[in-house]
């Protein structure tokens, strides 16, 4: 197994949201989604420009990689530097990748100045993102494991209180469980829940890779 080193966690939208802010009578809509390529970053914010036809602005930014190698953004006619790159820089310090953001402006008739315009597009993709589901991608293993219907309590107190993720649980004759964790306690999470279960469990890892964290 290569060293976690080599898998930083980052973070990114699993789940896109909206907010909308109002600033001296101009209407602003910011619009979150995932997004994996260039290309679907590209679909989404046509999508925007579709939908929000009759604005005065869609402006947009996103970061592709868990890396954030790649990045994009368009004032879409304000003055340059006063929408994308602030919505830009908004997504890189918090860290997220892999985010498309459109935020749509209806001009209210009062002009905001360059700072206003700079504060307004990053005040509204911080709004966005608090309806947006943000989840920490970590590098570990994806183990399944098999127990009879008496041994469930046990396994899932151990999984609380070692803040392992449950991705899946299917309850038939027995019950089985994908969980996730951390690719270095593999070793010593595989021990606990043989000792939880006094060695009914049965044990197999599926992969290693990154999950999503949601402790």
């Amino acid at each position: 197994m290569e060293k976690k080193e080599s898998f930083p966690p980052w973070k990114c939208v699993s789940e896109g949201g909206c907010g909308e802010l109002v600033e001296k009578k101009s209407r602003f809509i910011a619009t979150l989604r995932p997004v994996e390529t260039e290309g679907e970053a590209a679909a989404f914010i046509e999508e925007m420009k579709k939908k929000y036809w009759d604005a005065t602005h869609n402006c947009s930014a996103f970061v592709i990689g868990r890396r954030g190698e790649l990045t994009r953004c368009s004032d879409d006619g304000e003055p340059s530097g006063t929408a994308g790159r602030p919505m830009l820089e908004v997504l890189l310090k918090e860290g997220i990748c892999n985010t498309a953001v459109v935020v749509t402006r209806y001009f209210g008739g009062t002009l905001l100045g360059t700072g206003g315009l700079v504060r307004a597009y990053g005040a509204a993709v911080k709004e966005g993102l608090l309806n947006c589901t943000v989840v920490t991608m970590r590098y570990g293993t994806r183990l399944q494991v098999t127990v009879d219907y008496p041994d469930v309590g046990r396994l899932q107190h151990l999984m609380a209180r070692e803040g392992i993720t449950q991705e899946s649980a299917e309850y038939g004759v027995n019950v089985r469980f994908v969980l996730a964790f951390d690719a270095e306690r593999q070793e010593q999470i595989c021990k606990s829940i043989t000792e939880a279960t006094d060695a009914r469990a049965e044990l197999e890892i599926l992969s290693h890779g990154y999950y999503a964290d949601k402790g």
